[in-house]
């Protein structure tokens, strides 16, 4: 079910109604955890074993590490949690793309290997909700978090359906203390949730689906296009993945708060970022606050002095980018911005003057973070490493322009998305209209909203659309 289409509606006006009638906090859980186990089975009913396997194993892997005190004893329940996690989404994920390396990595040392190839298919969400559950036995070994004695809460920290598919990413420190106490409707913030899921709505529906045909179009035939175009093109789908993941994001968090939970931000207008750093401190928070506290500061963090320091940020965004996806384009996408991180870590510490507060070095710095993303969202949309090379031969001007045009003058909905877009963030940065519509009457909210619906919907693309991370 995706959240832009019909069936969610529905799913989701039957799970929230039966949510707030029944009166018994205990029996709302259960029934959230009966809807998140249906919602996950409408992808494919098979992979909920998956998820019941993550769930028993480490409730009872973090039971067992919380009660021995001998710390080899806690470890070796923790590598049990890792290989049962780690080792369900290698194989799932990861199987072929290591099997068909190995092989290429064979014959080009002059051995003859015979490749090993499995047809699997890869479960919806599966990087995500296993994330969730090594961070509950990771913050349990580290004594950063009690573990809960309830199979059914920490059942539903696992599967609570709004992110369980593309995330936010959800600490059982934040989430699982939301299960102590009955939700009341008088706590939930209706005209906040009815905005955030429109908004995720349009972002979605009304501009990422609406930039596809075109990014899919260029990305098939980038030889037909030029200089231009090409950067068009990439321009176009830094908007397109950013409005398509945010949007999800937005909606997951408007439609558990609906039901009176609480979801962290994932995103924070990152492309206003002033650096790499910046960018990833407002780009998809929920991975790269879990990257640095369980792989960054794992592997020894800022601890060991500048070499070490860089290397763990290597490393670190290394891994992140295989975590997207098992392809040697992820790969390098995680070591660009690796690369980019060292370099700004280098430049901070080299130089320690103020940072200018002039119009032209704030955007000097924008545009050049901006630069870097957009080099790198090449390779984390190409299919192939000599595609990536083309592109970014097009967008240096080292290439033979096409004569082939992106887009037309008369795309509307295209513009009329992105000219929404842009008003949307200018008003949410400088608080425009944010006390009028929490002050307004019900009656001046509802026509407005209406209004605001009806916009929104003209510009739905009638086109099958699947959100991007649902492939990660």
């Amino acid at each position: 079910m995706i959240f832009t289409e019909l069936p969610f509606f529905l799913f989701a006006a039957v799970v929230v109604s039966g949510y707030w009638w029944l009166a018994n906090n205990a029996s709302r859980k259960y029934w959230l955890i009966i809807a998140s186990y249906f919602f996950y089975a409408a992808w494919d009913w098979r992979f909920l074993s998956l998820i019941l396997c993550s769930t028993v194993a480490d409730y009872f892997f973090a039971q067992a590490i919380y009660r021995n005190g001998e710390q080899r004893i806690k470890r070796l329940w923790l590598l049990a949690s890792l290989f049962v996690n780690l080792g369900l989404l290698g194989f799932f994920k990861y199987f072929n793309f290591f099997a068909d390396s190995f092989v290429d990595l064979a014959n080009l040392l002059g051995f003859s290997a015979d490749p090993i190839m499995l047809d699997i298919i890869l479960p919806v969400g599966i990087s995500f909700y296993t994330f969730q559950t090594l961070s509950y036995t990771l913050d349990v070994y580290r004594g950063q978090l009690k573990p809960t004695r309830s199979f059914s809460d920490f059942a539903l920290f696992v599967a609570f359906f709004p992110q369980l598919v593309a995330g936010p990413i959800v600490r059982a420190r934040d989430y699982l203390p939301q299960l102590t106490e009955k939700k009341l409707w008088d706590g939930v913030d209706l005209r906040w949730v009815a905005l955030l899921f429109l908004v995720g709505f349009f972002k979605k529906a009304g501009v990422a689906d609406n930039i596809s045909p075109y990014v899919d179009a260029y990305f098939a035939a980038p030889e037909a296009y030029g200089f231009l175009d090409s950067w068009l093109a990439v321009s176009l789908y830094a908007v397109q993945i950013y409005c398509d993941f945010s949007g999800y994001s937005d909606m997951a968090i408007a439609v558990a708060g609906l039901l009176g939970y609480r979801l962290r931000d994932n995103f924070n207008a990152p492309y206003l970022a002033m650096d790499i750093t910046d960018f990833w401190r407002r780009w998809h928070m929920s991975l790269s606050s879990w990257l640095r506290d369980y792989l960054y500061i794992s592997l020894g963090g800022n601890r060991y002095g500048r070499l070490f320091t860089y290397r763990n940020l290597f490393l670190t965004m290394l891994l992140g980018g295989l975590w997207h996806g098992a392809s040697w384009n992820f790969i390098l996408w995680g070591a660009m911005h690796g690369v980019a991180l060292m370099v700004h870590k280098a430049w901070s510490e080299f130089y320690r003057g103020p940072r200018s507060s002039a119009f032209w070095a704030r955007g000097l710095a924008q545009c050049l973070t901006l630069f870097v993303v957009a080099m790198a969202w090449v390779p984390f949309r190409s299919a192939l490493l000599d595609t990536t090379l083309l592109i970014w031969q097009k967008l240096l001007g080292l290439s033979a322009a096409g004569g082939a045009v992106l887009v037309e003058g008369g795309s509307l909905a295209l513009w009329l998305g992105l000219l929404g877009l842009i008003g949307l963030h200018v008003a949410s940065h400088r608080n425009i209209w944010a006390a009028y519509w929490r002050h307004c009457s019900t009656y001046c909210f509802s026509i407005c909203y209406g209004v605001a619906v009806a916009l929104v919907l003209s510009l739905q693309s009638m086109d099958y659309q699947p959100f991007i991370y649902f492939q990660f």
